[in-house]
């Protein structure tokens, strides 16, 4: 297997690991509630975890503090928005955890942080190799 594979697989684990410990255990109380006002503070802090988790994958696989910092910033604010309109759209259906369209926008979100990581991958091996 090349450098460059070992590396793109390397990073796509590294972001499936922070994604779980940002989005299921490092989630607050305050990130969790009011999540569909668009001024969340909360929400800036659950994206900035992200960000930061994201940061320290790209450097241990060796990314440009530059280009860390580039790829982190596009990524907090593209994650706040996604978390922002799934709450909105949940909160403007009232759904709940036992309805199917609550889960739809759960399945929606998490898509939408998965081809982010696709974005991201693809712009370390851009701008990067």
């Amino acid at each position: 297997m090349s450098e460059l594979v070992s590396m793109i697989f390397t990073l796509f684990c590294l972001l499936q690991i922070k994604h779980m410990f940002a989005d299921y255990f490092l989630q607050t109380p305050r990130m969790l509630s009011g999540r569909a006002t668009y001024l969340h503070l909360g929400r800036a802090q659950h994206a900035l975890v992200h960000a930061i988790g994201s940061a320290v994958a790209l450097l241990l696989i060796g990314a440009s503090v530059g280009l860390v910092v580039a790829i982190c910033a596009a990524e907090w604010l593209i994650h706040f928005h996604i978390d922002w309109a799934k709450a909105r759209h949940s909160e403007a259906h009232a759904y709940c955890p036992t309805d199917a369209g609550y889960w739809r926008a759960a399945g929606m979100d998490q898509a939408l942080h998965q081809f982010t990581y696709i974005v991201m991958v693809w712009a370390v091996v851009h701008f990067a190799t």
